[in-house]
């Protein structure tokens, strides 16, 4: 019998879809409530800020707050009924490695702004006057930002980046979405092998595996990098995209926990 204590969720074209309406089914949203009734936790684990989920949840419709929020690919916050709340204290070491990291890297960013600046018509991305990001004009660009960055052997052991299609942020190694899932796993005291994961980018790959969760799935959207690793893994994909996909795969694991 397969038993899930916990749902990890990318947003964007995984949860809810841009391209067509509706942006996703109602049988996900009653799956999600009936596993919640039953005691499974929700989170969504996306790239976007907190500011950045709520607009997404409010411009898409979609009615669930999760229970938790892990983002930026490696923050957790909570939710307490009225507002966001760091999780224990990841986010503050979390923020402390990253202080660090940007700051004995800094030879490191600034070669990275002078080839996007001088090779690329991709832009900058700044936070709080740091550089932390690129966002390029196409897929087809960012395979060339990454492939300089890598050739240069710019990955340290501590430097590295999550991409998302056209997107990219630099991170700390040991923070991305895998790395944040297991510690809200840790702070709940859920196993991995109680666990639900879907994805369909780049950044998903890092929770897309079993060590993360023992139920994982893309849906039809999912580019072929994330498809080969979940297949690789006996994890399923749908034969529908988004919200759809993950409805499916939902029913596909659990139909013994959902309502006919």
């Amino acid at each position: 019998m397969n038993t899930v204590r916990l749902l990890s969720m990318d947003f964007d074209s995984t949860l809810v879809r841009d391209w067509a309406s509706p942006a996703f089914p109602e049988e996900l949203v009653s799956s999600i409530l009936e596993l919640k009734r039953r005691g499974v936790f929700f989170a969504i684990n996306t790239g976007r800020s907190i500011a950045l989920l709520e607009e997404g949840l409010a411009l898409t419709g979609f009615p669930l707050r999760p229970d938790f929020a892990l983002t930026l690919e490696r923050e957790v916050f909570r939710w307490s009924g009225t507002a966001w709340e760091d999780f224990g204290s990841w986010n503050d070491e979390c923020k402390a490695a990253h202080d660090r990291l940007f700051a004995q890297h800094s030879e490191v960013f600034l070669d990275i702004e002078n080839y996007v600046q001088t090779s690329t018509q991709a832009r900058l991305h700044y936070e709080a006057e740091r550089f932390v990001g690129v966002v390029a004009r196409s897929s087809a660009e960012m395979d060339g930002i990454c492939r300089y960055i890598d050739s240069k052997a710019f990955k340290s052991d501590e430097l590295d980046y999550q991409r998302n299609s056209i997107y990219l942020r630099f991170c700390h190694v040991a923070y991305h979405k895998g790395s944040a899932l297991a510690e809200l796993q840790r702070l709940l005291g859920i196993p991995a092998e109680e666990t639900f994961a879907s994805g369909d980018n780049f950044n998903d790959l890092p929770m897309l595996k079993l060590a993360y969760a023992r139920f994982l799935a893309c849906p039809s959207n999912a580019i072929e990098e994330v498809k080969r690793e979940v297949r690789k893994q006996t994890g399923y994909i749908a034969s529908e995209d988004s919200g759809f996909g993950v409805s499916q795969s939902l029913r596909y694991f659990f139909s013994h926990l959902l309502l006919s």
